[in-house]
């Protein structure tokens, strides 16, 4: 089953190419897409690309003989647990403010009982139209969520706000309005959260203090030189948002990272393995659940150089290596009553085969374990693909979010919990 359905609404402007990128992403999040266009929209993509994606019927007019269900603004309103608007432009924003409905996505707007999330772009002068943020300021009051448009060069070759925001941060808060909204509902008894597929349960990780490593180290070859990776952080931090989320009280060891802590966690900065070690072992003892999602240095220089390292005279340069601390291993090695361990392993071929040895060696409880060779994989993605590994299950996930694998990761953790660990 399909972890949402969406209705994704295309209205008329240059940038509804980039509901298409839209749609795909969706639908690598595991999402199911339905697609309703404006008149003015096919003259930008035809409907033709959003039914080759979908395998569904396109919807432009309630009174198109093509159509095949005959009040298809009710059905597909009903149907949906998003509806969101990408890209929208001023006049759709104002049929929506003004309850007008003289098409089929302004009819579907006043028809739907599910959130709302609205995507703007036009020119400048558009967008800072007083009218124009008159319309916005009632749709907000309404309950309706924005995804801001940004700063940029437009079509028109004019520069200013009015750009559509990146796909990628698009469908980022798209799904971090439903996972939030799922929790809501079922708290409040309107729907459970498992007909949307979710399993996260608000508040079950409230006994919790959770210690998580996010990001990569840098290790210094010379005061301008270091050895690093490719590490983000945003699975690290996907993890924490989400526990936080769920009630726990969170804290990361953050190394070098291309995105900002979530809310409401406790961050602590970490440059350099043994930093970061020292940091884990400082903050341990207050810790339930530790989860290793740093990408740490294995060597760094045994001696790194004061004063920059000059390349006159020289055609190589050899560096000697040594091992750095091993988090993992002495966070399990100095385990305390009831704590759970939580390891990553990225891997580029026998991924699980490696995983299960790091998690016998290393005294692990739960270990994820992802292909970093898959597309959508890895470092630098806002999706992941993984195995979940326990002492006993062994779960194989599809491509879906970071923070809805986060989400897989701390039901495990509460499993583990609640078997009595």
């Amino acid at each position: 089953m399909a972890k949402y359905r969406i209705g994704l609404g295309v209205s008329g402007g240059i940038a509804a190419y980039k509901a298409v990128e839209v749609l795909r992403l969706l639908q690598k999040a595991g999402c199911d897409v339905s697609v309703a266009m404006t008149r003015h929209a096919t003259e930008f993509v035809q409907p033709l690309t959003f039914r080759a994606l979908t395998d569904k019927h396109v919807i432009v007019d309630d009174y198109d003989p093509a159509n095949p269900d005959p009040i298809a603004h009710i059905n597909f309103s009903q149907n949906i647990d998003l509806l969101l608007i990408v890209p929208a432009t001023a006049n759709i924003i104002a049929k929506f403010a003004n309850g007008v409905a003289d098409d089929f996505l302004s009819s579907t707007y006043l028809a739907t009982t599910a959130p709302v999330m609205i995507a703007p772009a036009m020119n400048t002068t558009m967008w800072e139209q007083p009218a124009t943020q008159r319309n916005v300021e009632r749709l907000k009051q309404d309950g309706v969520y924005f995804v801001e448009p940004v700063a940029g060069e437009l079509a028109c070759k004019t520069v200013g706000t009015g750009k559509l925001e990146d796909v990628e941060n698009i469908v980022a808060q798209a799904m971090r309005l439903l996972t939030a909204e799922t929790q809501r509902r079922g708290e409040n008894g309107i729907e459970s959260s498992q007909r949307l597929g979710v399993s996260a349960v608000q508040n079950d990780l409230a006994n919790e203090k959770v210690l998580i490593t996010v990001g990569g180290t840098r290790e210094a070859i010379d005061p301008v030189r270091f050895i690093s990776n490719h590490s983000s952080g945003k699975m690290g931090f996907a993890v924490a948002e989400a526990a936080a989320a769920r009630g726990a009280s969170v804290t990361v060891v953050a190394g070098e990272t291309k995105v900002a802590p979530p809310e409401n966690v406790k961050a602590v900065r970490a440059v350099s393995a043994k930093e970061m070690h020292d940091a884990v072992m400082a903050e341990l003892p207050n810790a339930t659940v530790f989860v290793g999602a740093a990408a740490v240095a294995d060597y760094a220089p045994a001696n790194a150089a004061d004063a920059k390292i000059k390349k006159d005279g020289r055609d190589t340069m050899t560096l000697e290596l040594e091992k750095t601390p091993d988090i993992l291993a002495d966070v399990s090695k100095n385990r305390h009553n009831g704590l759970i361990v939580v390891g990553f392993a990225a891997e580029t071929n026998n991924v699980v085969e490696y995983a299960r040895l790091k998690m016998a060696k290393k005294g692990l409880d739960i270990v994820v374990a992802n292909d970093i060779t898959k597309e959508g994989a890895g470092f630098n993605t806002d999706t992941n693909i993984a195995t979940i590994l326990t002492n006993g299950s062994e779960d194989e996930l599809p491509l879906m979010s970071k923070r809805d694998l986060a989400d897989r990761l701390l039901d495990q953790i509460v499993k583990l919990r609640n078997d009595g660990k």
